[in-house]
């Protein structure tokens, strides 16, 4: 029962938009009379799972948002109807929403723990979320600087083969994670960023020796990593900082799949407390739904 007229319009949304895709979500019929909201027709878990939709998007709008179907869309799919797998990136586009119950865990993770691994094939969020979760903490200052890696492998070619500056010869590399940047936030951003030196691109090859404080790091294509670069990059970390490790066992460019680093670090490092695993499947896949289909087509050929 809301006895707030504009808490109760805010929760239903623009005609009742929120209710609808919270019943095409529990099943049942979403029953409004007055101050009241009800679902009826739905099991008792669907109830339940009503009850914990209905306090969070209570909470929101007296928080004074306008939660949008998306958002509502968002929560529904990931069973962890929670605010803490939202992330809020200051002069963004908008939200950003997770939407599995895996990319949720994900979300939370990088939220809670200061070296996050995330494993899954092309299309599941994995870079998306990582440059998301990582604008959330630079642009409000809340960590110093964002620092962008990746291994170099295509071809076998040395970066010294390629013009110009360390920047422009690894920019191709890390296209992916500015492209998420992009999508994310406005461009002059980005470039005001760049100028203060608040997002430094680091190849692995230049980190030893270095000691990350107060920065987020983003290690992206991870399973192209060597069991020497992993563990090199691992205890780069110093006070303050945080990593995020993502990668697609399924796309291994080494020589010898044994090599990869992420494969090793995920047979020792996975018990050690204080770090979290994430491991995303297609059905977390977000791109083109064909890319979905694609995905699973070659991972059924390949059983």
């Amino acid at each position: 029962m809301l006895d707030d007229r504009d808490v109760l319009s805010g929760v239903c949304g623009a005609n009742d938009g929120n209710l609808k895709v919270i019943e095409n979500s529990l099943g049942g019929r979403i029953a409004t009379r007055g101050n009241e909201i009800r679902l009826e027709g739905a099991d008792d878990g669907g109830v339940e799972r009503f009850r914990i939709l209905m306090d969070n998007l209570i909470a929101l709008v007296q928080k004074g948002e306008n939660p949008s179907p998306e958002y509502i869309r968002a929560l529904t799919k990931t069973d962890t109807a929670d605010e803490d797998s939202i992330i809020h990136i200051p002069h963004g586009f908008a939200r950003v929403y997770p939407r599995s119950r895996n990319q949720a865990i994900y979300v939370q993770g990088m939220k809670k723990y200061d070296i996050s691994f995330s494993v899954g094939p092309a299309g599941t969020g994995k870079t998306y979320l990582a440059v998301a979760q990582a604008l959330g903490l630079v642009l409000p200052k809340k960590i110093r600087k964002l620092v962008l890696a990746r291994p170099v492998v295509e071809a076998g070619e040395s970066l010294g083969f390629f013009p110009g500056d360390l920047a422009q010869k690894i920019s191709p590399y890390l296209r992916p994670l500015y492209d998420a940047m992009e999508s994310l936030i406005p461009y002059e951003i980005i470039h005001r960023m760049e100028e203060s030196r608040t997002i430094e691109i680091a190849p692995l090859a230049y980190m030893r020796g270095r000691s990350l404080n107060d920065c987020v790091v983003i290690l992206d294509e991870a399973q192209n990593t060597t069991k020497e670069q992993m563990k090199m990059f691992l205890t780069r970390l110093g006070e303050g900082g945080r990593a995020v490790i993502t990668g697609d066992v399924t796309q291994i460019d080494l020589p010898r799949r044994s090599d990869s680093g992420l494969l090793h670090a995920i047979s020792i490092l996975s018990g050690i407390e204080g770090l979290h695993f994430t491991y995303l499947h297609t059905v977390d896949g977000v791109r083109n739904p064909l890319v979905k289909k694609i995905i699973q087509a070659y991972e059924n050929n390949e059983k």
